[in-house]
């Protein structure tokens, strides 16, 4: 299952809960003009992926999209718009794997969590991420599908 996170018509997020895995063959879950791309593969044993090298090109990259891939526990993601306002929440749990697009994002772990990120670089944090208040715990609202 494929969620996608939008707010006012633009893509806030991208949720691939763990159910997706069951699809055969190649699954991308972005488009092809996507910044960060990722997919899903399921293969056959003795399938076979050629052998293959990417080539060099110059990309325009103008905001840092992240993937996170939630291995273990629950993790709770609040959303912000670009002026940092909260809008609401969604949790992630272990297996999910999500993409932050557009927006603000801030996390609670609600279960002990281990995970992998993957953004764009050469990223530097001090100078490619600004830092803001948190909402106030009794106003969270999670988000049903």
């Amino acid at each position: 299952m494929i969620e996608n996170i939008t707010y006012k018509k633009k893509l806030y997020a991208l949720i691939i809960r763990r159910q997706f895995r069951k699809k055969n063959g190649i699954n991308f879950f972005t488009s092809k003009e996507a910044t960060q791309q990722f997919g899903f593969m399921k293969h056959k044993k003795n399938h076979i992926i050629m052998p293959h090298k990417h080539n060099k090109r110059l990309t325009k990259i103008l905001t840092t999209t992240e993937v996170i891939i939630l291995l273990k526990g629950i993790l709770r993601v609040d959303f912000y718009n670009e002026k940092k306002n909260y809008l609401f929440s969604k949790k992630v749990y272990a297996d999910d794997i999500i993409m932050l697009v557009n927006g603000g994002h801030g996390f609670k772990v609600l279960k002990n969590v281990e995970m992998i990120e993957v953004k764009q670089g050469p990223y530097h944090s001090a100078s490619d991420k600004v830092k803001f208040n948190k909402i106030d715990e009794k106003e969270i609202k999670i988000k049903k599908i």
